[in-house]
């Protein structure tokens, strides 16, 4: 509206609504002189009285009563714009885009994506699923991805990463196997069983585990078929097509009655899922979710067990 500003409707609503010029300077904690000039003001840029004043009253003009419903919608919106600025540069609006891995993790996500629509609702989350946690975290680098989880035997330098969750390795057993009705296993007791395993890839934690446990235990496994997934490796392990190395939270989200979790008894390196991020990252939506992330995944310290950085000097 041509010829009218916020302070001006600011002020004619208060006389609108008080009726009365002392009582509205109070409510907008201003003098009356500077409400009555601004009503005037806006009285002349309109070409019209807004108020009728008598020395006992002040009542609405015809074209005063027109104007309260627009000014009211006029005022709002520029207060909602206001919010909505300020909540941006709170970062309590804007998107966090999070890389995760399947069936170890959906639990975990889903935790957290329901807090952060009811804690921020303002905060799009957006969840973008992964097939293994290396790629995840390159995403990271190069702020393709605000977080991802995954595990990782190092993070690079530019990463920053906190354990969400320490895991172990069972072995994953059709029921009908020799071994279903036990509760732990020797790796040594699979020697010359087939196997299920993921895609070699680089950075693969199971991939490394295995290779290292069936080395220890003087054999090479028999890998008879590759799955693209967790999911489907338990699936194949319930058809029996093989055993199959795998996370204790595998275990935990797989209900299949066709699989039984043996936990693995040979130690090796820890495994931890972490959740990683940029800690250069401008984007003023991740502090809020990575506080929250806090508060919903407690987690641990990185300490002694922490994955190499990369770039860093080790003694």
């Amino acid at each position: 509206m041509l010829g009218m500003d916020f302070q001006q409707l600011r002020v004619f609503l208060a006389v609108a609504e008080e009726l009365h010029f002392g009582r509205a300077a109070e409510r907008l904690h201003l003098g009356q002189p500077p409400v009555s000039r601004l009503v005037r003001q806006l009285e002349r840029d309109l070409g019209t009285d807004l108020f009728i004043r008598s020395t006992r009253s002040v009542r609405l003009t015809a074209a005063g009563a027109a104007l309260v419903p627009p000014a009211q919608e006029i005022v709002a919106t520029a207060q909602r714009a206001r919010a909505t600025v300020l909540a941006a540069e709170r970062g309590e609006t804007g998107t966090v885009t999070f890389a995760y891995a399947g069936a170890s993790t959906h639990v975990l996500v889903g935790v957290l994506a329901r807090e952060v629509r009811k804690v921020h609702p303002g905060i799009e989350f957006r969840l973008q699923s992964q097939d293994f946690a290396l790629p995840a975290l390159a995403r990271v680098l190069r702020g393709e991805v605000d977080v991802s989880l995954g595990r990782w035997d190092f993070v690079p330098a530019g990463v920053q990463a906190r354990i969400i969750v320490q895991e172990h390795l069972v072995m994953a057993v059709p029921a009908s196997h020799r071994l279903a009705s036990k509760e732990d296993v020797h790796v040594a007791e699979l020697a010359g069983e087939p196997f299920v395993a993921l895609p070699p890839h680089e950075g693969s934690v199971l991939g490394d585990r295995l290779r290292r446990l069936s080395l220890g235990a003087g054999f090479d496994p028999d890998i008879v078929q590759r799955a693209p997934d967790s999911w489907t490796a338990m699936a194949l392990v319930g058809a029996e097509v093989g055993c199959s190395l795998t996370l204790s939270s595998v275990a935990e989200n797989v209900t299949d009655p066709h699989v039984h979790f043996l936990r693995v008894l040979e130690e090796t390196l820890p495994i931890h899922l972490r959740m990683a991020w940029r800690p250069t990252s401008d984007n003023p939506a991740l502090p809020p979710v990575l506080a929250l992330a806090e508060r919903v995944w407690p987690g641990h310290s990185d300490d002694a067990d922490s994955p190499t950085v990369l770039g860093a000097r080790h003694s």
